[in-house]
């Protein structure tokens, strides 16, 4: 029997619902003085066409249910009149209510820093990549440390970053602690985020740049300076030597084979500027820019069918080894703390 009309509304509406019920960043969340702002002008966006709505819905309906009457009660078509309510309701109103949100904008805006070009000194620098972030931790314009697709910033203070791409236009955008801010090639564009309260706060490509654009994921990590510092120290090291065997072997493999023309292991002989810098890669919590929760399961299945998992990436498949040649592949990498 087919479901009803009814049937497939309510059908639609409860899996619209679970469909809202999944956790996504949100700019009503606030944790740092740039996304409060932000949050409070939306806030109050929101209200006032939240208001206009309910008016227009309601204006609608009594036009919609009012008894109408007859065509001999109406007067003809061409008679005119009403030109008021159309000035009022269609320019009048709409014009305040949006020179209102401007001017509100404009205080918001003039609330964020504006960077002396000649003088700026970025402390992060990131590089946005189809389809990943590489992260610069920069010290008086030398290179201390190279990671990926996770930040990692001092709590409470505010961190100057520098946003490139080498590629398409890109947008950073981490809902909790600030707005989105384009990268555009050959331009350096600049933000500065601070965060208020330790934790994760996930963010997100906010400009499409092609197939894999909603994979295009990062975290910013806020922490203690303490914590802060000792993870930064621990970045700029070289990866440690292999602790076992198969881990000794899994490095052979991983210099000889595919991923060491494309990864930089430091304290390998892994070089290779393509993909992500896989120095301390066991001390992020995700693989593929965020994609995939970095298990050994998702790790091996990256290594073998990295198109499977994420369509139009520049990691190629590499099926061309043995599962114990994997397996040690899998081990070396999970001891890249």
């Amino acid at each position: 029997m087919k479901p009803t009309i009814r049937a497939r509304t309510i059908l639609f509406a409860l899996a619209l619902a679970l469909t809202a019920c999944e956790a996504h960043p949100s700019v009503f969340a606030p944790a740092g003085p740039a996304s409060r702002s932000i949050a409070t002008l939306g806030g109050w966006v929101t209200g006032i066409f939240c208001v206009v709505a309910v008016v227009v819905i309601g204006l609608v309906a009594v036009a919609a249910f009012r008894r109408r009457g007859t065509l001999e009660t109406h007067e003809p078509f061409d008679a005119g009149g009403g030109h008021k309510w159309i000035l009022i309701g269609g320019f009048a109103v709409p014009s305040v209510i949006l020179a209102v949100i401007f001017v509100a904008t404009l205080g918001t805006i003039d609330r964020f820093p504006l960077h002396d070009g000649e003088h700026y000194r970025p402390d992060i620098r990131v590089v946005g990549r189809q389809w990943w972030w590489e992260v610069q931790y920069v010290g008086d314009k030398t290179l201390v440390a190279t990671t990926a697709n996770e930040i990692h910033v001092p709590l409470g203070w505010p961190v100057e970053i520098e946003l490139e791409s080498r590629d398409v236009i890109h947008s950073f955008w981490v809902p909790a602690l600030h707005g989105k801010v384009d990268l555009v090639p050959g331009r350096k564009n600049r933000i500065r985020i601070v965060a208020d309260e330790a934790g994760r706060y996930e963010g997100q490509c906010a400009e499409y740049c092609g197939l894999q654009h909603s994979r295009m994921m990062f975290a910013v990590v806020a922490e203690p300076m303490e914590d802060y510092q000792r993870w930064l120290a621990h970045q700029a090291e070289p990866a440690k030597a292999p602790s076992s065997p198969e881990a000794a072997r899994g490095l052979e493999l991983f210099e000889t084979k595919a991923c060491g023309l494309c990864h930089t292991v430091r304290g390998s002989r892994a070089g290779g500027g393509v993909g992500p810098d896989l120095t301390h890669l066991a001390s992020r919590q995700g693989i593929a820019a965020n994609s995939y929760p970095r298990s050994r399961a998702y790790l091996q299945a990256w290594i073998t069918h990295a198109q499977s998992l994420k369509p139009g990436n520049q990691m190629p498949n590499v099926t061309a080894m043995t599962g114990d040649e994997l397996n040690a592949i899998a081990t070396y990498l999970e001891g890249l703390q």
